[in-house]
């Protein structure tokens, strides 16, 4: 009976050790939380603050990965607006200091004598019709500039739809009960998803004509705000490489290209920059994020087009 004893307490201190380590080394038990929303599909959670893989993630009352601001813009403040999918965001792999926002906003401001504020409005997946749909439901918060963060798969963007939260793992909209409990999760196959994602993610028809068209209607917006609006498109890191190409991508890009001409939007296509590094794979941590260098290199450009509208 003893020996059971001392077993039953070896293993209680056990799970207590494993619960404690899970949390504080990878920040398991505390996950970014996702909102459903029938318009814009999905946002981050607002008003949540956490740690994951050592890098804290801080999401404001806009569900921004932003500091909270004034929607007032302060005198002598230049407001910029970033908004994008998980390029911009950063996800858990990324600091809250290593944003593309915040790399800007330190840059900018360290060479401004205002006061520099950089609103990141972001989630992973995001695609134009997303980010449509939140500047429709908040407006530009007075940013004088909006800049559209895309990637080559975001031209091919599905619907905005709410069915994944809390359905996919990714996309989880409360705490599990335990660290244990989601390090496990996370190395089991993802349950089926609703038959309805699954059709909406198979989504027919010109996809890549109803980003265009989202995309549009933001410069609408924008003009509206009297804001400067700028698009910019990173690359795939296949894209970077000679053969990495596929034509249906070149095909896209080429809309677009032909559609920021078209309607005389500020257009900078990072493919060329990116290829022109030493060493692209070193700006990217997979096959479409960034690295903190990829990350650099984006707010420069960012930068640069700033400073030519000043």
């Amino acid at each position: 009976m003893k020996l059971a004893l001392i077993l039953v307490t070896i293993a209680i201190l056990s799970a207590l050790l494993v619960e404690w380590f899970l949390r504080a080394r990878y920040g398991f038990g505390n996950p970014p939380l996702y909102q459903a929303d029938d318009k814009i599909g999905y946002l981050l959670a607002p008003n949540q603050a956490t740690r994951r893989f050592g890098n804290n993630i801080a999401i404001n009352r806009y569900s921004m990965r932003s500091p909270e601001f004034d929607t007032d813009r302060p005198d002598n403040t230049d407001r910029l607006f970033l908004i994008g999918d998980s390029v911009v965001n950063g996800n858990w792999w990324t600091d809250q200091t290593q944003t593309v926002s915040e790399l800007l906003r330190q840059q900018l401001q360290a060479q401004s004598p205002k006061t520099i504020e950089v609103l990141n409005a972001s989630a992973n997946s995001w695609g134009p019709r997303n980010e449509l749909a939140y500047l429709q439901r908040h407006g530009l918060f007075n940013a004088q500039f909006l800049i559209l963060v895309i990637n080559t798969d975001d031209l091919f963007a599905t619907t905005p739809t709410p069915l994944g939260v809390g359905k996919d793992k990714n996309y989880p909209d409360r705490k599990p009960p335990l660290a244990l409990i989601e390090a496990i999760d996370r190395l089991l196959p993802q349950s089926p998803l609703p038959a309805e994602l699954l059709a909406i993610q198979s989504e027919g028809g010109d996809r890549v004509g109803q980003n265009l068209s989202a995309i549009q209607t933001i410069q609408g917006l924008a003009q509206a705000a009297q804001a400067k609006f700028l698009v910019i498109l990173t690359p795939l890191l296949r894209e970077t490489e000679s053969t990495g190409k596929r034509d249906y991508e070149i095909a896209a890009r080429q809309r677009l290209q032909e559609q920021m001409n078209g309607l005389h939007i500020d257009y900078i296509d990072a493919l060329s920059i990116f290829k022109a590094s030493e060493n692209p794979k070193e700006l990217y941590r997979d096959h479409i994020h960034l690295s903190t260098q990829g990350n650099h290199l984006l707010s420069k450009q960012i930068d640069q087009w700033y400073r030519s509208n000043q």
